[in-house]
């Protein structure tokens, strides 16, 4: 019996360390963006590429990180409501009727990067991964709770040592 439990354990606990370790995600575009932040639900539209368009009428350039990213993977449950996977049809739909998915970046310093020099970007790092360069619209938590509070991120500083 003690197989079955130590068996059992091994094979979810990777599952409930990722839920445990779920951190804010901040939605950034770029520093100079002035508008006012879209509805939790147009972000889905934006990300869908449904909307196409900031107020202003600048055209708006989502990113995405990787499929396997552990970010984009909880990205696109809380906003899109599905795995990355179970977009491709989606995507290729809409490929054929001249609709591009948002770009995709293999890493978080990318994404930072384009958000912060192309007018009308959009893109999602972690909450406390977020510098002057881009401006955070929203924090998504890791419930899919919407906030326009930052996280906490005075766990992720240095100490330094006793002098």
């Amino acid at each position: 019996m003690r197989a079955v439990f130590l068996i059992f354990g091994m094979l979810f606990l990777p599952f409930a360390l990722v839920a445990e370790e779920r951190e804010s995600i901040a939605v950034v575009v770029p520093a100079a963006y002035a508008g006012k932040a879209p509805e939790a639900a147009d972000l889905g539209l934006i990300y869908r590429r449904k909307k196409l368009l900031w107020p202003d009428g600048t055209r708006i350039q989502p990113t995405n990180l990787p499929p396997d990213h552990i970010l984009r993977r909880q990205f696109s449950q809380l906003v899109l409501g599905k795995a990355p996977e179970a977009l491709a049809s989606y995507w290729n739909n809409l490929y054929y009727h001249g609709i591009s998915p948002p770009r995709v970046f293999a890493s978080e310093e990318a994404v930072l990067r384009f958000v912060a020099e192309t007018p009308g970007a959009i893109g999602y790092v972690q909450g406390c991964a977020t510098d002057g360069r881009v401006r955070v619209l929203m924090w998504i938590q890791g419930d899919g709770f919407v906030t326009t509070h930052a996280p906490d991120c005075a766990h992720l500083q240095e100490i330094d040592p006793p002098a």
